[in-house]
This record gives C-alpha cells, sequence and structure tokens, in this order.
C-alpha cells in the first residue's frame, strides 16, 4: 500500500447521494460513477466535515476539522471568519510534491480568497469563485478554438424574496451544445493534464495526484436542453421532507425556507428543479465518463486509485430548503464516497461512519508519504480492502454559518442524530423511525436516555479534540462530572477535581 501510485480525485459540489445509481436512484443517469462503484468501494456513512464549500475543501486538503484550521466560511459570505488558510497550514498537496508527485487541479478551488491552487502546489487553471466562471479567459479561448457559441440562458426559475425581490437564481436553460459546456470544457482540460502526466509517468517514472472538481450540480442549474429536459418532472418523487413544518424545529430553518423562496413557487415547479438536478448530475457522469475513458486509454487504469465524492449535498426541495445552510440534515450531510485502488477487492461496501477528511490520510497513504500531520483523518485504505476494521460506531460534524454566524455542532450514531444550536431548541431524530428528520423528539420523555447519553459522547470528543464548543455544553447540558472550573477563572478548581 505505501509504494507510490497515482491518483486521481474526481469531486463535485454540493452533490446528493440519492441520484447515484449506485446507492439507489432507478433513473440511470450516473452509469459511469455506478461502474466505478461496482469496481471498487462504495461507502455508505460517508459524511462531510461541515456543509459550506470553503470548510469543507479545507479540511480535504489540511486533514483538519475546520475548527482547528479555523477557515470557516465561504469568503463571499464571510462574516469576519479567516478568508485564507494560516501560513505553514500542512497540505497534502506539499507532502505529494516532496514526495516527488506532479499535482494538478482543474476547477473549482475555493479554499480562500488570495491563495490559489497554484499556491498550494497545483499544476492548472486558476478558476476563482463559487459557480462556473463562464467569462474565465481560459474558458474563452477554449470556446473561440473549437468556434463554439458563448453563454446564453433563458428559462430563468425563481422565487420571490420576502422583501418581494427576486429570489436567488435556481436553474436556467443553457443555449449552448454540451461541448460548449464548462463541464465539458473542464474534463477537456483535464484529459489534457492526464496526458501530459501520463507522459511524465512512462519517460520518468513520476507518480500524479490530478484532481478534477466540476463547480456543479451546485446551483443554479444551468444546463443545455438535452440535459436540462432529460428527466420528465412527472416521473421525479418529492422527498417526504417537503412535508417539513418547521414545528419544535429552529426557526432559522423557516427563515431559511423563506430566504429561498420555497414557498412562493409551485409544487410543479420543484418537480422540475428536481429533474433538471437531476439531468445537472447526468452531464457530469458523462465528462467523467471520459476522463476516465481517456485514463484506460492511457494506460494507467492498473496503476491510479480513483476517489469519487463532493463536497456536501444539496436540498433542492428538501425540507423546503435549496442550497445549504443551518440545518444538520442529512441531505447536506451524508454524501457519496466511491474509491477504486488497483488490486483490492471489487464491490466492497462498507457502513462504517467515515469523513471527506479521510481522504487525505488515504491520499498521503496512497502516495507513501506521513500522514501525522492531518490530524483529524484516517485512512480508509483498511476499509478499501474489505476485511474487518476498528472503527468509531458515531461521527461528529460542525457549523459555523453561512450569511451570518451560527455554530452548530451534530453527533451521528446508527440510530439516532443530536444536533446542538446554542440560539434555539436542540434537535433529536431517530432515524429507524424518521428517516426524512421530520419529528424533533429532543424533549420527548422517553427519550431522556438517548439525550443524555448522545450530549455526553458528543461532549467527550469535542472536549478532546479541543474544538471549545465544549465550553457552552459544560453549564448548559447533561454533560457528566466536569474536572475542571467551567468559568476558566483558575480560582476555585478544586470544587471540581475529583
Amino acid at each position: 500500500m505505501s509504494e507510490p501510485k497515482n491518483i486521481l480525485f474526481l469531486m463535485t459540489d454540493q452533490h446528493r447521494v440519492d441520484t447515484l445509481g449506485a446507492y439507489g436512484n432507478q433513473l440511470g443517469t450516473t452509469p459511469n460513477l455506478d461502474e466505478l462503484a461496482r469496481t471498487g468501494t462504495r461507502f455508505d456513512r460517508w459524511y462531510t466535515p461541515t456543509a459550506i464549500c470553503t470548510p469543507a475543501r479545507a479540511s480535504l486538503l489540511t486533514g483538519q476539522a475546520p475548527f482547528r484550521h479555523k477557515l470557516l466560511a465561504n469568503y463571499e459570505r464571510n462574516v469576519g471568519y479567516l478568508e485564507d488558510l494560516r501560513e505553514g497550514t500542512f497540505t497534502f498537496s506539499q507532502a505529494l510534491r516532496d514526495k516527488g508527485y506532479n499535482c494538478g487541479l482543474i476547477g473549482k478551488w475555493h479554499v480562500g480568497t488570495d491563495k490559489s491552487a497554484g499556491d498550494f502546489g497545483f499544476d492548472g487553471p486558476d478558476l476563482p469563485g463559487w459557480h462556473n466562471p463562464v467569462d474565465h479567459p481560459d474558458y474563452l479561448a477554449y470556446l473561440e478554438e473549437r468556434g463554439l457559441p458563448p453563454y446564453e440562458i433563458s428559462d430563468r426559475i425563481r422565487g420571490t424574496l420576502p422583501n418581494g425581490g427576486p429570489g436567488n437564481l435556481l436553474a436556467a436553460r443553457l443555449h449552448q451544445p454540451v461541448e460548449a459546456t464548462f463541464e465539458h470544457y473542464l474534463a477537456t482540460r483535464a484529459i489534457e493534464m492526464l496526458e501530459r502526466y501520463a507522459a511524465d509517468a512512462r519517460e520518468r517514472e513520476q507518480p500524479f495526484f490530478l484532481a478534477l472538481h466540476f463547480f456543479g450540480p451546485h446551483l443554479p442549474y444551468i444546463l443545455p436542453d438535452e440535459y436540462f429536459d432529460l428527466i420528465d418532472p412527472a416521473d421525479v418523487e418529492l422527498p417526504r421532507s417537503v412535508a417539513e413544518t418547521f414545528h419544535g424545529k429552529p426557526m432559522v430553518q423557516k427563515n431559511y425556507s423563506a430566504h429561498w423562496t420555497f414557498d412562493t413557487m409551485p409544487i410543479e415547479t420543484t418537480r422540475k428543479l428536481i429533474a433538471i438536478y437531476q439531468g445537472y448530475v447526468a452531464l457530469i457522469d458523462f465528462q467523467l465518463g471520459r476522463v476516465l475513458d481517456a485514463m484506460r486509454r492511457l494506460g494507467l487504469a492498473d496503476d491510479t486509485s480513483v476517489f469519487f465524492t463532493c463536497d456536501h449535498g444539496e436540498f433542492t426541495g428538501s425540507h423546503r430548503l435549496h442550497d445549504k445552510g443551518p440545518a444538520m440534515y442529512e441531505d447536506i450531510y451524508r454524501t457519496p464516497g466511491l474509491i477504486r485502488v488497483p488490486g483490492q477487492p471489487e464491490g466492497v461496501v462498507r457502513n462504517e461512519f467515515v469523513s471527506l477528511l479521510d481522504c487525505t490520510a488515504t491520499i498521503l497513504e496512497l502516495a507513501g508519504a506521513d500522514s501525522k500531520a492531518a490530524v483529524d483523518s484516517r485512512s480508509l485504505l483498511p476499509l478499501v480492502s474489505g476485511e474487518p476494521a476498528e472503527w468509531d460506531e458515531d461521527i461528529v460534524c460542525e457549523f459555523h454559518g453561512h450569511h451570518f454566524p451560527y455554530p452548530q455542532r451534530m453527533l451521528r450514531t446508527d440510530r439516532y442524530k443530536l444536533v446542538v444550536n446554542p440560539d434555539s431548541v436542540n434537535e433529536l431524530y431517530d432515524l429507524e423511525l424518521d428517516p426524512d428528520e421530520l419529528l424533533n423528539v429532543y424533549e420527548h420523555p422517553e427519550q431522556a436516555g438517548v439525550r443524555s447519553r448522545m450530549m455526553r459522547r458528543l461532549y467527550a470528543v469535542l472536549r478532546d479534540r479541543g474544538d471549545n464548543f465544549y465550553h457552552w455544553m459544560t453549564s448548559m447540558y447533561d454533560v457528566g462530572d466536569v474536572g475542571y472550573d467551567p468559568t476558566m477563572s483558575g480560582l476555585d478548581e478544586t470544587t471540581y477535581q475529583k
């Protein structure tokens, strides 16, 4: 496992796990990803450390949880947090460069304001921002070289904001052929870089890490006709959580629903949006197929590990929401995770709780690099091997805000999910009886034992990690015995010491 290997890292943005056939979708729009799952390992409990782009991507780069690397918000909506990783922060790309790897990144970066992917050792065009930068010089040159038409849209879908203004653009029809889409452009550039790296692998035995990061299927879903209309809205099954009433839930969720204008659009529009979103996934899957075909054509398949995942999920109407935000539902925290390592078993399915964070240590182990600096990451290679492995029976996720500060922590176990919201009511969901997370049972008397057990476990994990969110929990909830003065004054430690 420690011998240097090539690594192809395929990543999307805001991607629902239930759009993949490998995870149960019946529309048949992800044949390439389904084949990757069939020939590799599918992780059924793969979570993002936080459902927001920049912090999640910074966690992948550093192997650190967001509270530790402190890049806590997207810079477009930054509310006073850091906007770039601090100088000297460990990154896996530098560790791979030190091992002699070529490192390339084509597509979305979104890990800071001033520092680009190139600053962290990645080859490739600098494509800043959160959405397809359709005015980027390299993309415009790509269109001109091929005689392709420029970006133009119609059939916009948007609702009405609480103040009466037009809502955020959710989808639109793109008047370009598939070959002109930004997704096709990204895949083409990735294939070109793959060809260069393949030559270096042959001539100098230089291994490579190549990441292809699509900006989609993040909203707005802007697609050409064949994908905009690929799925008949009549074939779309609405998520059961569109029945959300927000009763017993934090008020911020209802406010977010208003911000995303759900109730200002007819339910037929929601069906169409879900259909378009699935079309977007199909477009990306097709482009991924082009890249995987190129990998095989270049003779790299037997020496290249392939990852597929995303930074976080997307609501797409679930819980009467769009995008992501301060609601720690499965729709945005549980994501797809596929890994194929040459020589390892095919068709493996793992149910352990794993994280996007764990990609960092996995990449480092594949490259034969030291992973100690990726302090919150654990290599997934023991699971990929198909063998039994000791693993945590739960997972902790965090959130720090988007548009405004909003700290949350979550503990997910086999059956239950606890969400701590310091400004509001806490949440507890029984995912066996309520997989759609519609009923908050935190205050239900019969859940007292579950609530206490999970609160104590979450407290212990946060305290041991050094995530200072635990200080709020110390005085507010049943966290068990405390061995320090929670006022942190140092004046009365003997009261708390056993």
